[in-house]
């Protein structure tokens, strides 16, 4: 049978708490081939308030970027039928998601989508598999602005997933915004996982995995300074404890004397660490690997498969 191509390309748009990301791609039979890539920092949690309202200024930053990614689509001729926005933890709990859909329509002009976080977490551990190598069972850990999911999977098969209100831009509002840092900032933050993870972690021990898989910014961003050191870029215990001790080592809060850490992913380095140490400790990680993809290539398969199911019908 001859593979089926897809010629019109399509895009899968996600709408994080941290980054908004676009993956621009064709098909060939059912597998999405990616053909153009676009990210920025909107870093939108930031701007929630105390009154569960989101700011002025961050708005704008998610419309810039929306604005942004509108011109893309344009330019590679995406028609408006294959392209799918999701969005996730701070469209879900802000009071007024409303306005920011109203004022993004007619800049973006697509329906964005708000997905809980169990629909989150079933859209990560899809696109951990579609790219990610490795057999049995495995626990995925998703580390957002605003959320993170725990996945556990054997296969296709999804066995335990949930999502906690906890992340790296909240994170480092509530425990990182003073400088220096110093360990007590690291101890509140990992008792803040641990009290979250509590009602969960009988159930994730239980069912158990054969390895564990991270995909999120702050996996990336450990990984990544690994990478530019040369270093193995299969993270440890002992690895996350010596970013710590690099933290708490900087006066600077662009963390500029961590070498290989760029100004992009600095501003939520300690929180990442944090609670990557957290979930080491409490769940006895030994060893985490950075998956080939999550919730954006969740987002390009679940698109490519109503691609071709439109076709044959």
């Amino acid at each position: 049978m001859p593979l089926l191509t897809v010629s019109q390309p399509y895009a899968a748009i996600t709408l994080g708490s941290n980054s908004f990301n676009m993956l621009v791609a064709n098909s060939v039979g059912n597998k999405p081939i990616v053909i153009a890539k676009y990210k920025r920092k909107v870093r939108l949690a930031e701007g929630i308030g105390d009154d569960g309202i989101l700011s002025e200024h961050a708005m704008q930053r998610g419309l810039a970027c929306l604005a942004m990614f509108a011109d893309m689509l344009a330019q590679h001729h995406i028609n408006s039928d294959n392209v799918a926005v999701f969005a996730t933890a701070t469209l879900r709990v802000i009071r007024n998601a409303d306005e920011f859909h109203q004022r993004a329509m007619p800049i973006f002009q697509h329906q964005i989508e708000v997905i809980s976080g169990l629909r989150e977490a079933e859209l990560i551990y899809q696109g951990m598999v579609a790219t990610t190598k490795g057999k049995g069972r495995r626990l995925v850990i998703d580390i957002g602005g605003a959320s993170t999911e725990f996945i556990i999977g054997d296969g296709s098969q999804v066995l335990f997933k949930t999502s906690l209100p906890m992340g790296c831009v909240l994170f480092n509002q509530r425990f990182f915004s003073q400088v220096p840092v110093n360990i007590s900032d690291f101890e509140q933050a990992i008792d803040y996982v641990n009290t979250m993870l509590a009602p969960h972690r009988p159930q994730l021990l239980d069912l158990g995995w054969q390895s564990v898989v991270g995909a999120s910014g702050a996996v990336q961003s450990v990984v990544s300074v690994l990478q530019h050191r040369q270093l193995s870029e299969v993270m440890t215990l002992d690895v996350l404890y010596a970013f710590r001790d690099e933290v708490l080592s900087q006066s600077d809060a662009r963390l500029r004397g961590i070498k290989g850490l760029n100004a992009e992913q600095a501003p939520t380095f300690s929180a990442g660490v944090a609670i990557l140490i957290a979930l080491f400790e409490s769940l006895s990680i030994s060893r985490l690997h950075l998956a080939g993809g999550a919730l954006r290539e969740g987002v390009l398969q679940l698109l490519a498969d109503r691609i071709a199911a439109s076709a044959r019908g």
